[in-house]
């Protein structure tokens, strides 16, 4: 393998993590009754639209049908991406649920 084809190796690699970061992400949020857009939106909300997360949510399954994610977990998954204001964000409506 030459080092042109391992560079997209590895890209494809971090592509597939990523999508998969997001779709943690989206179906901790269904498992919770929370609105992922909306909560990309409250962390992100220079960036209109995230076509990953709305390809995400069409992976979803309902709550009833999910496994459990916790919340350190998507936390922690969300934070090893560098995406801290969504972890922030997360934090904050953990936080909120807790309170009601």
């Amino acid at each position: 393998m030459n080092r042109k084809e391992m560079e997209d190796r590895i890209v494809e690699n971090y592509r597939k993590d990523e999508n998969m970061m997001i779709l943690v992400f989206a179906q901790w949020c269904v498992n919770h009754d929370l609105d992922p857009v909306q909560i990309y939106r409250n962390a992100y909300p220079d960036q209109v639209k995230n076509p990953a997360l709305g390809n995400a949510l069409e992976l979803t399954v309902p709550k009833e049908e999910a496994g459990e994610i916790g919340n350190e977990t998507v936390i922690g998954v969300l934070s090893m991406f560098g995406n801290d204001d969504l972890a922030f964000e997360v934090t904050r409506q953990i936080e909120m649920q807790k309170k009601n």
